[in-house]
């Protein structure tokens, strides 16, 4: 695994709580696409056969079996924590945790452990990751061809759902995407918008970048400094304009504390970023399009 956050069709994935009613269905949706699971994981069941593969009774012991690049974790909040350091110990190397609500205490002893080895997180409450035409490894609907196409423009979102919407607008614009990277919407992430900015100005398959911010914290003011630096163009859009002060909308990390955090404060950082930031999801098509020179244009809807 070398390109993580960036998911790639060679990625070996491990489904920790497979067995479930969620993991069923998604294991199946991902392994329709061409998404390489190998594994899952439920110690009740350890030694038995789901949807063709082998259940194990950890991450340790399906990584003593097999090579694992990825672990998804569909397992209540409770169970994260144990999920997570049992695939750390193992040696995966990026981990892609789904679940909403995990105690906080809990993801900061994961985060420790992860950057004591040096494996990578997507989340917490995140809905994953997507590179269409190759696999999709969470919850998003990467096997909806008329959301997600092959293409070139990368799109950053805390929102699983405003990621989708922005892919469909995408994909009618006739513009495919080259990765999705659901960074999650706690407070606390493993991986930043200014980490995932970074991991698709290296992907020479990205030419373009569409970042998706919400009101509250710093990430977005943060991502704007490696948006300064970069040679692909970036359009942002920012929800959560009319939210008023103190109110959380949606998401842990999506509340205003008096000024900071503010949707006036993020959008000044990234238009002085040069980034592009539009008013609606639905403007972000043609801001990118009047931002890219021609030869590029011309790519930008062409498979990997």
């Amino acid at each position: 695994m070398t390109s993580f956050p960036i998911l790639r069709r060679s990625d070996r994935v491990l489904v920790q709580g497979m067995t479930g009613a969620q993991g069923t269905f998604w294991t199946e949706r991902m392994r329709e696409v061409g998404t390489n699971v190998v594994a899952g994981t439920n110690p009740k069941r350890a030694g038995a056969s789901h949807l063709g593969l082998p259940i194990f009774a950890s991450a340790s012991a399906a990584r003593a079996a097999m090579p694992i690049d990825i672990a998804v974790m569909f397992v209540p909040p409770p169970a994260v924590k144990d999920a997570a350091l049992d695939a750390i110990e193992a040696g995966i190397p990026g981990l892609v945790v789904l679940t909403e609500h995990v105690p906080v205490h809990d993801m900061l002893a994961v985060f420790a452990a992860a950057r004591a080895s040096g494996a990578r997180i997507v989340g917490a409450n995140t809905a994953g990751l997507v590179t269409p035409g190759e696999a999709f490894v969470g919850i998003m609907p990467g096997h909806n061809a008329n959301i997600f196409r092959p293409g070139r423009i990368g799109v950053i979102s805390r929102s699983g759902s405003l990621g989708t919407l922005i892919c469909l607008n995408l994909t009618r614009a006739g513009l495919g995407q080259s990765s999705f990277i659901g960074i999650g919407g706690d407070a606390l992430l493993g991986t930043t918008s200014e980490e995932a900015l970074q991991a698709l100005d290296r992907d020479p398959r990205t030419d373009a970048v569409v970042l998706v911010g919400e009101i509250g914290g710093a990430m977005e003011e943060e991502a704007a400094r490696t948006a300064a630096t970069m040679k692909k163009p970036v359009v942002a859009f920012i929800a959560g304009r009319a939210a008023p002060p103190g109110r959380r909308m949606g998401h842990a990390g999506a509340i205003v504390e008096r000024d900071a955090g503010s949707y006036v404060g993020k959008r000044t950082a990234l238009e002085r970023a040069g980034v592009t930031v539009v008013d609606t999801p639905h403007a972000i098509p043609a801001a990118l399009t009047a931002g890219i020179s021609a030869p590029v244009r011309r790519t930008m809807n062409t498979a990997h």
